[in-house]
């Protein structure tokens, strides 16, 4: 495989406008702005930016969390949602240290203001307010990779101090695994389909800890996917508030069972026994917000339209291995910019030439053209005569309809197949209708390797050599053997 060649799926984003909708509806966010809206001077807050005591049942009061849930859950909420309004800058917390007033020295809160980032929400576009919700998501995933609450407490000394040597924790060892977590859910929404099922909570940890060359998992690593189901189950309970995930909790009645029980060394196999364990899907925001930290990571993540503005060569190399479906899009968005007539004219230039790629950028133009239509068939017309296009538009006029499409000569029938094997190869290695292909050419051309390896075509050799491997018939493949030695003797 090419070392250029993606490595991830080109995923189908909703439009920004679309996406900061959905940023702002995330209920963690929200509250922030609801929160930095009704702070002001008289707002009481620690040396820490954080809300005082005093000040949190107003707070919860205000983003309605007083009646609907268990006595200090809203207010447990309502610190969180300040800790993010503090953290992205939708409000401004005055350091008590930087006061000069007579007061100063008894003064140990800090003084609030309105942050920049609040104008954001009624001045700024779709982009800044996604860069704010990036902004808050960074703030939970931190949240997300923190030491559990349990442990620090256990961690604190007699000092007051907490001895993090103690906690058994590596804050980026912890964030690589979330992050690699998170990895393996887009990449499984994407080869999903879309997003359209959750993913269960045992194939998500399991993932992350099972070798791919293991078969029966052993006792330690299934109690290691244990112990990373019940702390994925804790970081998905905090991103989901953010919306960045939709998450089914594991079943609380199972740590019940575990407590009782010892811990299951096993994992679920029933679909109802799977969905107790937990089940995650990553939303539209959801997409979005791994790809911009893959992005910020440098990791090469496509979305469909990131090759819209581009030229026609970068459409065709960069569909080149795009699923079937994720091609079409990003050929679809491609040609709304551009006339018919012009688009089928820099398709076709594209198509041509003799490196590694070329024969599967031909192979795309054939499709993108069907795409256009009959006002292609003009510009299609022009290049029968040429010996890399020639095959291919008569191929096109052909599937079109079109009339008075001349035979193509020998050498051009052989030419395009083995331009054809050539791009099925690069797109798909060798499957099963490749096969069939192969077969198919060898029994309707009588001689077929005595007239295919003269082809002077740069991948002849190596096509001949995949015949060979494909083809069932001992005979037939020897032959294919055969006339790719004299292709490569010819060279």
């Amino acid at each position: 495989m090419p070392g250029d060649r993606p490595t991830l799926p080109p995923v189908r984003l909703l439009s920004e406008a679309e996406l900061a909708r959905d940023a702002l509806a995330a209920p963690l966010l929200a509250r922030a702005v609801r929160l930095a809206r009704w702070a002001g001077p008289t707002t009481r807050v620690g040396a820490g930016g954080e809300l005082v005591d005093e000040q949190l049942p107003a707070a919860a009061e205000v983003l309605g969390l007083g009646d609907e849930l268990s006595e200090g859950d809203g207010e447990a909420y309502a610190s969180e949602a300040w800790r993010v309004a503090v953290d992205t800058g939708l409000v401004e917390v005055d350091d008590p240290d930087e006061n000069t007033g007579p007061d100063a020295a008894a003064d140990t809160e800090g003084h609030v203001t309105a942050g920049e980032q609040l104008g954001v929400l009624t001045s700024g576009g779709p982009q800044d307010i996604l860069s704010l919700w990036l902004d808050a998501l960074d703030v939970v995933f931190a949240d997300a990779t923190a030491p559990v609450l349990d442990d620090l407490a256990a961690a604190i000394g007699d000092d007051g101090e907490i001895d993090l040597a103690s906690l058994d924790w590596d804050p980026e060892l912890e964030a690589e695994f979330l992050e690699g977590v998170l990895g393996n859910l887009y990449l499984l929404t994407l080869v999903e389909g879309g997003g359209e099922g959750p993913v269960p909570l045992p194939v998500l940890a399991a993932s992350m800890i099972v070798p791919d060359d293991m078969g029966e998992p052993t006792d330690d690593i299934l109690e290691q996917v244990s112990e990373a189901m019940m702390r994925l189950d804790d970081q998905f309970r905090l991103l989901e508030p953010i919306g960045l995930v939709s998450y089914v909790p594991v079943d609380e009645a199972l740590m019940v069972e575990d407590t009782e029980d010892g811990p299951d060394a096993s994992l679920p196999v029933g679909e109802e026994d799977v969905a107790r364990y937990g089940m995650v899907r990553l939303t539209p925001l959801g997409l979005y917000g791994i790809r911009s930290r893959m992005l910020e990571a440098g990791v090469d993540a496509p979305a469909v339209g990131d090759l819209a503005d581009k030229d026609a060569h970068a459409l065709l190399d960069g569909v080149a291995h795009f699923p079937e479906l994720s091609a079409r899009a990003e050929t679809e968005q491609w040609l709304t910019r551009r006339p018919p007539a012009d688009a089928a004219h820099e398709l076709l230039a594209a198509a041509r030439g003799t490196d590694p790629g070329a024969p599967l950028r031909r192979l795309h133009c054939q499709q993108a053209l069907s795409l256009v239509g009959a006002e292609a068939e003009a510009a299609v017309r022009e290049v029968l005569d040429d010996a890399e296009l020639g095959g291919l538009a008569r191929v096109w006029l052909a599937e079109l309809g079109a009339g008075d499409v001349p035979p193509p000569p020998e050498s051009m029938i052989f030419w395009l197949a083995i331009d054809t094997i050539a791009a099925q190869l690069d797109a798909e290695g060798e499957p099963d209708e490749l096969q069939e292909l192969v077969e198919g050419l060898v029994g309707q051309h009588s001689g077929f390797f005595e007239a295919a390896w003269r082809v002077e075509h740069p991948a002849t050799a190596e096509v001949l050599e995949a015949m060979g491997r494909l083809h069932r018939d001992r005979a037939v493949s020897k032959d294919a053997r055969k006339a790719a030695f004299k292709a490569r003797s010819r060279g």
